[in-house]
C-alpha cells in the first residue's frame, strides 16, 4: 500500500521519509496553512535533491500561472488541487503534470455525482472530511461512504489517519472500491508540531502497513 506524507516543511525529515519507504511527500502552496512551504524550503534547495518519492505541492484556488511557476520552481511531480477549482481548470493543468482533485465529504454527500464531472479531467481524486475553509481538517473521515460506490479514478485515502489505522486500512483494503485506492494520505496525526512530523510514528505506520 502505497503512503503520502503531507505537510512537509523540513527537508532532511523528506530526505528521512524518502529513505523509510514513503512513496509521496506532500508540500502545500497555501499561504494560509501553517505548513506554507514556501516559508521554509526554497524551491531550488528541494528541486536539486535526488529523491525516490513523488513531490506533490498541494494548492488552493492559485492561477494557473502562478502553480506552473510553482510546479517548476520545485520540481514538482503531481499537484494535489485542494479548493474550488474547475474541471475545465483541471484538465489545462492536467495537460502538463498529473492533477489530483480533492472533494471533501460529508456524510450526505453523493460522491458518485460530484466526482463525475471530473473523471475526464484529471489524473486521480482525493477523499477528504469536509470542514470550515480549505485544506485538511485533522478529522476522521468515513471510509463507509467509499463502500460499494463505482469509483472510476484511482484515489487517495485522506481525512484523520493515525497510526492506530493500520489494520481498519487493511481490512478496507479489501473492499471492492479499494481496487481504485492509489495510496493513503497522512499528515497531522503524525505531527509533533505543524509541519514537523514524529518521524518514529511515521516508521511504525510504514512498517505495519506496507508487512
Amino acid at each position: 500500500m502505497r503512503i503520502k506524507v503531507c505537510g512537509m516543511t523540513q527537508l532532511d525529515q523528506v530526505k528521512t521519509l524518502d529513505d523509510a519507504g514513503v512513496d509521496f511527500a506532500g508540500f502545500i502552496f497555501y499561504p494560509r496553512s501553517p505548513r506554507f512551504v514556501s516559508k521554509h524550503i526554497s524551491g531550488p534547495r528541494l528541486k536539486k535533491e535526488k529523491l525516490r518519492l513523488g513531490k506533490v505541492g498541494v494548492f488552493v484556488n492559485t492561477t494557473y500561472e502562478d502553480l506552473m511557476r510553482q510546479v517548476d520552481e520545485y520540481g514538482l511531480d503531481m499537484v494535489q488541487l485542494h479548493g474550488d477549482e474547475t474541471p475545465r481548470f483541471c484538465e489545462k493543468v492536467s495537460n502538463y503534470i498529473s492533477v489530483i482533485k480533492v472533494f471533501r465529504m460529508g456524510d450526505n454527500d453523493p460522491i458518485e455525482w460530484i466526482a463525475k464531472p471530473f473523471e475526464d479531467s484529471c489524473d486521480m481524486f482525493l477523499f477528504d472530511t469536509e470542514g470550515a475553509g480549505y485544506g485538511g481538517t485533522g478529522k476522521k473521515f468515513n471510509w463507509e461512504l467509499l463502500k460499494n460506490k463505482a469509483i472510476n479514478k484511482l484515489f487517495f485515502l485522506s481525512g484523520g489517519i493515525e497510526q492506530e489505522d493500520a489494520d481498519k486500512l487493511k481490512d478496507f483494503a479489501k473492499e471492492s472500491v479499494a481496487k481504485k485506492m492509489f495510496s493513503v494520505d497522512i499528515n497531522s496525526k503524525f505531527e509533533l508540531s505543524a509541519g514537523v512530523k514524529d518521524l518514529k510514528k511515521v516508521r511504525q505506520f510504514v512498517e505495519e502497513l506496507k508487512n
